[in-house]
């Protein structure tokens, strides 16, 4: 199947991810101590944990800083307890936004997301009101260039959902969440190794922004992703230079 491009916005990302690499460790530990205490703390068993060790490893956290916070998940040591919490509401042009947080303390957070939305042109919605518009799902993002032809064959095989190319001739692999790591594993194994791979909240729609609200909107969802609780944001806005 073809698809729009995503591989600018794709890379957008990568490039804001790797400018905040010394955030990254904080959010890798708190979804360790999350994926911990509520799978378990024996990765072999728990694939949210396994999939948050792999973040820790590709952020180079040392071993034993992952061993003291799945002990402290677990009870074996004392440490903060962080809660879940999603957020939703709306962007620039009515664009869809997904705000996913891990907290101690859920009064500072829903303060800090809202002030965000609201002074960035955004409206905080309530529980349910843009979730629909989003599939939770496997995603694996392989450069242009790739072999489309060897990635649709091994992801398929694998039990993937769906390969997409898009205008650029970035390959997208769909998953569905129970078969993620068994296609991630199966594309690695035939060297096929993707830029991005993870566990989303993937938009069914996007909405295209250009100009002024394409600007506005970035700088909203730069805003959201810099708040110290925010795990993660995900939207529907295609975003324009």
């Amino acid at each position: 199947m073809a698809g729009h491009s995503k591989w600018a916005n794709i890379q957008h990302r990568k490039g804001r991810q790797d400018e905040k690499r010394q955030r990254i460790w904080t959010r890798v530990v708190r979804e360790i101590m999350v994926a911990a205490r509520t799978g378990g703390g024996d990765p072999t068993a728990n694939p949210r944990l396994r999939l948050a060790i792999e973040k820790a490893k590709a952020a180079n956290m040392p071993a034993d800083t992952v061993k003291r916070n799945i002990d402290k998940a677990t009870g074996n040591l004392e440490g903060v307890t962080y809660e879940e919490i999603r957020y939703e509401g709306y962007g620039i042009g009515g664009a869809a936004i997904i705000v996913d947080t891990m907290t101690d303390n859920r009064v500072r957070t829903v303060a800090e997301v809202r002030h965000a939305f609201s002074k960035h042109g955004g409206n905080m919605g309530t529980e349910g009101s843009v979730a629909f518009q989003f599939k939770h799902c496997g995603q694996l993002i392989f450069a242009p260039g790739t072999s489309e032809d060897k990635v649709m064959e091994v992801a398929l095989e694998a039990g993937a959902e769906d390969v997409i190319a898009d205008d650029e001739g970035a390959i997208e692999v769909l998953t569905s969440t129970a078969d993620f790591e068994a296609v991630k594993n199966a594309l690695e194994s035939a060297g096929l190794t993707a830029d991005m791979a993870e566990v989303t909240m993937r938009a069914e729609n996007s909405i295209d922004l250009t100009g002024d609200d394409a600007a506005k909107m970035q700088k909203l969802l730069d805003i959201l992703e810099d708040l110290d609780d925010v795990q993660n944001v995900f939207h529907n806005a295609s975003i324009s230079e």
